[in-house]
């Protein structure tokens, strides 16, 4: 065989190649053009409505929302959470039965305000909660027990499609405002209190005829006179719904309400029919939300602190220890008879008890004093540099 002749042969397979393959792409093209989302392998978001217990303009919501957009973002949208302030559907108080209905796919709130239904609900939100902080409730309800104890109170009073998340260590909240300092429980006597959850019986016990409200409800029941004093949270809180138009006087520290938490919840069924990595997005950022919203609520809190001294006049006066004092006696009292009359609630109280004395201990023995180095920094190390540039001067 000639050369040429051999040349030629061997092209023809090549040739006929890549006429072939010219055919399968143009084919492979139509079919990209006629299905483009089998093609490009395009899904629908699955969409969720939310409620949260808070007003529009509370830091709360906007701690709602901060949640939301850490889901949508790490999902890629293929999960959208889209957030609705209270009362958008149901009232705040009403949201846990509308997620548990599926009239809401989930929402965003406090175990407190479903206090009504169960009040050993609310021990993971009232009272001192044997030492511990937000941080250290949280601890105790992950690696304690407390997240299959609240699983079991939810199931003892019905609520079984829900699916619960507690997040976002609270700061201890204030005693709250009034028209003149505390400066013993005796003057809680007939004054027209507003608070929630245990807190309820704890400032029942110390003489106050006690209303619980929603938060955007607070300030305008205070500014008709339908109370005479009240609580809510924070200074950023406090400061959006309106607090400093209605009162002059907040006193700081309380043992009403020093560990509380939010919840995140989801209706159950529609939860369960998430894929198994979007549920685990979804763990992983309640505790990235969880770390951010901390991080927050420093940032903005003494920063409004600061706000409500200078630009809205408000005086602050710390809670005396007298009271302080009393409020822990009438909560150990509040404890032992819920305890005698719900079997629940002394099972959670006392596994909150045996955690908390382990927890606490080493707590206390580990960490050094802060206020001892903010007084070396800010206090006497302060005035005396002033004092020196005084002498220079």
């Amino acid at each position: 065989m000639s050369k040429d002749l051999k040349k030629s042969t061997q092209a023809q397979p090549d040739a006929s190649k890549r006429k072939f393959l010219r055919g399968a792409t143009a084919a492979t093209a139509g079919a990209a053009l006629a299905f483009p989302m089998i093609a490009l392998g395009q899904t629908t978001p699955i969409s969720m409505r939310w409620q949260s217990t808070w007003p529009a303009k509370d830091i709360f919501h906007e701690y709602a929302l901060d949640f939301a957009k850490k889901v949508n973002d790490m999902t890629g949208g293929e999960l959208k959470i889209d957030v609705l302030p209270a009362g958008a559907v149901v009232p705040a108080f009403g949201m846990l039965e509308a997620v548990a209905k599926g009239t809401l796919d989930g929402g965003h709130g406090v175990l407190g305000y479903n206090y009504g239904k169960q009040n050993a609900l609310a021990l993971w939100n009232s009272g001192p909660a044997f030492g511990m902080d937000a941080n250290m409730l949280l601890s105790w309800h992950k690696y304690g027990g407390g997240q299959e104890l609240l699983a079991k109170l939810y199931n003892s009073i019905g609520i079984s499609t829900v699916q619960s998340f507690l997040y976002g260590p609270m700061a201890t909240q204030p005693l709250g405002w009034f028209k003149k300092p505390i400066t013993k429980t005796a003057d809680f006597k007939g004054l027209k209190f507003r608070t929630n959850g245990l807190a309820i019986d704890l400032f029942t016990a110390m003489g106050a005829a006690v209303n619980a409200l929603p938060g955007g409800e607070i300030v305008p029941a205070m500014d008709r006179g339908l109370l005479d004093a009240a609580e809510f949270n924070n200074a950023t809180s406090d400061r959006l719904l309106g607090f400093p138009d209605v009162s002059k006087v907040c006193m700081l520290q309380s043992y009403h309400q020093s560990a509380e938490t939010f919840e995140i919840i989801f209706n159950k069924p529609k939860y369960d029919a998430l894929p198994a990595k979007m549920k685990a997005i979804i763990a992983n950022a309640v505790e990235a939300a969880s770390a951010d919203m901390s991080w927050k609520a420093i940032d903005r809190y003494s920063k409004d602190y600061i706000e409500l001294q200078v630009k809205d006049k408000v005086k602050f006066y710390k809670t005396p220890d007298a009271v302080l004092a009393d409020q822990l006696k009438l909560w150990d009292a509040i404890v032992e008879k819920k305890s005698g009359e719900n079997a629940l609630f002394k099972e959670i109280a006392a596994s909150q008890k045996v955690f908390a004395e382990r927890a606490s201990k080493w707590d206390q023995d580990t960490y050094v004093s802060r206020k001892m180095a903010v007084n070396y920094f800010f206090g006497a190390k302060k005035a005396e540099a002033k004092k020196k540039a005084e002498v220079k001067k």
